[in-house]
């Protein structure tokens, strides 16, 4: 009944969010048209040019789409919504790690990898959207929750920054051994199929295995972004588009980097930064420090540039 009153109450503003709204909705579904229909009816091997010039349509798009938020909501909420793509692409560059080593502990080869990023992508467009609006609905109803997300960042920002302990092999895995515990699973790769029938019975190809845990380690990785988004702004809207902008492009950006994972070797240190300065920023006040919006991009970019070209000059004689 609320809801309704508000309807009525406010017209002009229902109608100003429905028509943004429907304006995402409506490129984000263009996009994914054109990507599976266009871009990559075939599966073949992506070319280093082909991923560069994807890598850059997405980014462009996105950019594109804050001067819109500007023009529909004004200059802060694009602000915003740059500072929250930057912070959700750097930190989506983590997956690209995790991402690169499933497909090659799988074995799966480069032509069908698109195939399962593609599908990863739409359930993580859907599983970003649940945990976005259920974050939302919390700070809404307990303000005091962005204070707990402020404390996870700068924890999480911390032991990212610490030496790294030596890790378990990918195969060896509780999350691997509980999939190969629950389901029929096959090593062998038949195109680009995720299911095939044999021996009397439907078994998981290591494509679908791929999906599974590229989908579970999104679901993961999105713990520690959402927390930072919302400690960036409140705004469902720009925390949504956002997300789904970095998301969107990396598929490409996968492939264009893929090769290079290993010249990254102060990104983790540069995103650890980030976590630790957002998680702060809810604090700063207190001390009579007030971090504008315009303030926040200028320094999260900085950070992420400076992590990434001293990553590339100390591995310089590895390219």
């Amino acid at each position: 009944m609320e809801s309704l009153i508000n309807f009525f109450s406010a017209p002009h503003e229902v109608l100003s969010a429905s028509w943004l709204w429907v304006s995402f909705g409506v490129i984000v579904t263009v996009l994914l048209f054109l990507d599976l229909c266009v871009f990559h009816r075939k599966s073949e091997e992506p070319t280093l040019s082909e991923t560069f010039r994807l890598s850059a349509y997405y980014i462009i798009i996105a950019l594109i789409f804050g001067l819109f938020i500007i023009y529909e909501r004004g200059t802060s909420a694009g602000l915003l919504y740059y500072t929250g793509y930057l912070v959700e692409k750097s930190l989506s560059m983590d997956n690209i790690f995790v991402i690169s080593l499933v497909f090659t502990s799988l074995k799966v080869p480069n032509r069908y990898q698109h195939r399962v990023l593609f599908w990863g992508v739409l359930g993580a467009i859907v599983m970003r959207a649940i945990m976005i609006f259920i974050g939302a609905e919390l700070v809404s109803r307990f303000h005091w929750i962005l204070y707990l997300f402020s404390v996870f960042l700068i924890y999480t920002g911390v032991k990212i920054f610490m030496p790294e302990k030596e890790e378990t092999p990918i195969l060896e895995r509780p999350l691997f051994k509980m999939i190969r515990r629950r389901f029929h699973v096959t090593h062998e790769i038949i195109g680009e199929h995720f299911f095939i029938h044999k021996g009397g019975k439907w078994m998981i190809t290591p494509l679908f295995f791929a999906l599974i845990i590229i989908e579970v380690m999104d679901i993961i990785f999105a713990i520690d972004s959402i927390p930072a988004i919302f400690l960036i702004t409140q705004d469902t809207y720009i925390i949504y588009t956002s997300n789904i902008f970095a998301i969107l492009g990396l598929r490409s950006l996968y492939f264009l980097l893929a090769v290079a994972v290993n010249r990254f070797a102060y990104l983790k240190q540069a995103l650890s930064i980030i976590l630790i300065f957002i998680g702060s920023k809810i604090f700063l006040p207190y001390i009579g420090i007030d971090i504008t919006p315009l303030i926040s991009l200028i320094i999260t970019f900085s950070i992420l540039f400076c992590g990434i070209w001293m990553s590339l000059y100390r591995t310089r004689s590895n390219a």
